[in-house]
C-alpha cells in the first residue's frame, strides 16, 4: 500500500512535468490551471494541494529542468558547439522528435516581454545558465585557436550569440512563411558560428 507521503510526490511530480511540456511549448500566459492539470490527468482542485499560484508552479518546474542530469552536465563542462547550432537551426523539430526536452532555453524563448516580476527572475536565471555555458565554450574554442581575449570580450560575445539565437527563434515563431523561417534560423547559425570562429569547418564541429 503506498505511504500517502510517495503519493502526493508523485501527484505533485506529475503535475511538474505536465507544466514543464506545456510551458516550454506555449509560455507562461498561454497555459492555464486548467490545462495543465488536464495534461496531468488530475482534477482541477487538486492543484492547490500542491502550488499556492501558477507563479509557483512555474517557478518549481523552472527548477527541474536545472535538475535534469544532461543539462546538469552541461553546465559544468563547454556548451558544445554541435548542441548550440541544434537550439537555433532545428528548434522545433528537435523538440517534436523528442531529442531535446524541455530546458532553461525554453524560458528565453517563450517569455520575451512578460511583465510577471517572478517570471522575470527566472528569464534572469535562464540567461544566466546559458550565458555561462557559453562562455566555457568560447573559452575553449578560443584555446583551440590560440586566441587570447579577455573577460569581458567574452561575455561580450556570449552576450551576443545569445541575442542572436533568442532572436532568431522568436521572429521565427511568429512568421507563418515556413521559407522565410527556415532562412531566418539558417541566418542566426551562420552569424553564431562565425562569432565562435568555427565556420563550416566539418571536422571542429565533429570534435565539438
Amino acid at each position: 500500500m503506498s505511504h500517502p507521503k510517495d503519493q502526493k510526490a508523485r501527484s505533485r511530480a506529475r503535475i511538474i512535468a505536465a507544466a514543464t511540456e506545456l510551458f516550454s511549448r506555449h509560455g507562461f500566459e498561454k497555459v492555464s490551471i486548467s490545462q495543465i492539470m488536464k495534461e496531468a490527468r488530475m482534477t482541477h482542485g487538486a492543484f492547490y494541494a500542491h502550488f499556492d499560484s501558477k507563479e509557483a508552479l512555474y517557478s518549481a518546474s523552472f527548477v527541474e529542468t536545472l535538475k535534469d542530469s544532461g543539462r546538469s552536465r552541461l553546465v559544468k563542462t563547454p556548451l558544445p558547439v554541435k548542441k548550440l547550432i541544434a537550439l537555433a537551426a532545428n528548434y522545433w523539430g528537435l523538440r517534436q522528435s523528442g531529442n531535446v526536452g524541455p530546458g532553461p532555453e525554453a524560458v528565453l524563448f517563450n517569455e520575451i516581454g512578460n511583465d510577471n516580476d517572478r517570471i522575470r527572475q527566472l528569464f534572469q536565471s535562464s540567461y544566466e545558465h546559458l550565458r555561462t555555458m557559453l562562455e566555457r565554450r568560447i573559452i575553449a574554442l578560443n584555446r583551440l585557436h590560440k586566441v587570447q581575449d579577455g573577460p569581458a570580450l567574452i561575455r561580450d560575445k556570449a552576450r551576443a550569440i545569445l541575442a542572436s539565437l533568442v532572436g532568431a527563434v522568436t521572429m521565427a515563431k511568429v512568421i507563418a512563411d515556413d521559407e522565410e523561417r527556415r532562412r531566418i534560423l539558417e541566418a542566426s547559425q551562420q552569424q553564431i558560428l562565425a562569432m565562435l570562429k568555427v565556420g563550416k569547418d566539418r571536422a571542429l564541429l565533429q570534435k565539438s
